[in-house]
């Protein structure tokens, strides 16, 4: 058997990879980018606010007489702007401010607080005072340009005895009473918390994605096993409490959504299954899973029904021993089965039960719980046995999980090929690996997968089909007496005239006839199935 596994991952994500992260874990990035900036909305009420006051002087350099005594006058104040920036936040000048405001603070502590800035190519200076008083910080911008004009013309004139500085710096306007605070900005607080919180949403999506070994699409079983998916089985909220039988075999009305889309589900299962293999069409088919509870006993009683209802013949047998469940799914007599066929307690046909809805399905229990089951699915006479159901019908076999027992792989190695179930959104990789890994031991042929009970509605469900929206297409929503909203059923062509009930289209044997006709014995007449058109 080739299953075409590899051990090579994905290189990297694709956008539609990425996408369908943002699908499934949504919910917890927009949690966390709440989070995040409601953090940062808290952390901007715990800061002081802080206030900036700006105070301008113009550095002068006298006038002249002529044009080109004014242009040296203005470059050599611009030239002495650069220096007196550098004296503006000098100790002396910081030193003055706190004298002349009487501050409690330090000329050292009170630098920090200023920043002087020169403008490209001009003579000005902006000081920049910060404090947490608005009236403090307007105070100090304006007694930091007076302090700084008053050191500038001492020094202007200390060295050459003049008693006018050839060059002062003259106090401007005054500066204004700042209205809003700078620090802490809500607004850039917030946008940066918010960026924050959506880059750890997203973080922690892409881990929740890695770490997560559930299988949560076809394409997953099929890039990283090569095994083919050939079926999807919605989620029907009919099967919720227990193993049931929904479908019936006839084409019927069914208002409900959920009915149509496994319905439908069903019918792609067995056209998928009709084209595995065209030249050599398996007869005798298990259908297992990986662990119990992923719907393997419900995929086998509901696909015998839809292949029954093409005009196949189809026995379904009950092959876990252990936990036999296929005969009270189906409402018939339990007790005798397998077992007894093989221990020669019983003949076939005695133990063959037809389910009376579908007259060309029959069932075929497990009988009483042998103290050996792997024992009896591997003997010959379980071998014989199916061959003999073979020859005249399909046979699908609800075989115990693969990892739990080896009676599914036992029986897989006398069949045609395996079906393996996995349930969506729980089946593990490691799982449905080792279930593989049992399968190929024994060099079963693997025929696919079948991915049950996907979502049709939520986050996850775009991850695996569309029958929940496919059935909704048709809907429109249409006014009720009450004044309430009703939803209108999907637009079907009017029914017929009622007419005398005919025969079932798919076959119209009795149950005598096609239990002779499993066991073996020759039939007197045969009946021609009709066409369903």
């Amino acid at each position: 058997m080739e299953l075409n596994q590899t051990e090579e991952q994905p290189q990297g994500l694709e956008l539609r990879d990425y996408l369908r992260v943002l699908h499934t874990y949504w919910r917890g990035i927009v949690a966390i980018t709440l989070l995040v900036t409601l953090l940062a909305f808290g952390w901007t009420f715990l800061q002081k606010p802080v206030y900036e006051a700006q105070s301008t002087g113009m550095v002068s350099a006298g006038g002249g007489s002529d044009i080109n005594e004014v242009l040296a006058a203005d470059n050599l104040a611009k030239s002495k702007a650069t220096a007196y920036a550098s004296m503006a936040t000098s100790r002396p000048v910081a030193q003055a401010v706190v004298d002349e405001l009487e501050l409690s603070t330090t000329a050292i502590e009170l630098l920090g607080q200023v920043q002087v800035e020169t403008p490209l190519d001009t003579a000005e200076l902006h000081i920049t005072v910060s404090s947490g008083d608005p009236a403090e910080a307007r105070n100090m911008a304006d007694a930091w340009v007076t302090a700084l004009a008053e050191q500038v013309e001492k020094f202007e004139t200390s060295g050459a005895g003049a008693s006018e500085a050839a060059v002062q710096v003259v106090p401007m306007a005054n500066a204004t009473l700042p209205t809003s605070p700078v620090s802490p900005n809500m607004k850039l607080t917030l946008a940066i918390g918010a960026v924050i919180g959506l880059m750890l949403g997203f973080a922690y999506a892409l881990i929740r994605n890695h770490l997560d070994r559930r299988i949560r699409s076809a394409e997953m079983i099929e890039k990283q096993f090569g095994v083919p998916v050939i079926g999807t089985i919605p989620m029907d909220k009919r099967m919720q409490d227990r193993r049931k039988v929904v479908e019936t075999g006839t084409v019927e009305f069914q208002s409900d959504r959920a009915s149509h889309a496994m319905s439908e589900a069903l019918r792609e299962l067995r056209t998928n299954l009709s084209f595995v293999d065209v030249d050599n069409p398996p007869r005798i088919i298990v259908v297992t899973s990986s662990v119990p509870g992923e719907g393997k006993s419900t995929v086998t009683a509901n696909l015998a029904v839809t292949i029954a209802a093409a005009g196949k013949r189809v026995v379904v047998v009950d092959g876990d021993l252990r936990r036999p469940v296929v005969t009270s799914m189906f409402d018939l007599v339990p007790g005798a089965g397998v077992t007894d066929v093989l221990s020669g307690q019983a003949d076939l046909e005695d133990v063959l039960q037809v389910w009376g809805q579908v007259p060309n399905l029959a069932v075929l229990g497990a009988g009483r719980v042998p103290p050996n089951p792997s024992e009896l699915l591997g003997s010959r006479a379980m071998a014989d046995m199916l061959e003999q159901l073979a020859a005249h019908a399909t046979v699908l076999i609800d075989a115990p999980p693969l990892l739990p027992v080896t009676d599914a792989a036992i029986l897989s190695k006398v069949a045609d090929g395996a079906m393996v179930v996995l349930n969506a959104g729980k089946t593990t990789v490691d799982a449905f690996d080792k279930a593989l890994g049992n399968l190929a031991r024994v060099d079963a042929h693997v025929l696919g997968a079948i991915l049950n009970r996907v979502p049709t509605q939520g986050a996850d469900a775009a991850q695996y089909g569309y029958y929940g929206q496919y059935y909704q297409q048709d809907e429109e929503e249409v006014p009720n007496k009450g004044g309430r909203r009703k939803l209108k059923q999907p637009r079907r062509p009017a029914a017929p005239e009622p007419a005398p009930a005919p025969s079932p289209s798919f076959s119209s044997e009795s149950e005598e006839e096609f239990t002779a006709l499993l066991s073996g014995q020759p039939m007197q007449a045969r009946r021609t199935p009709q066409t369903r058109r």
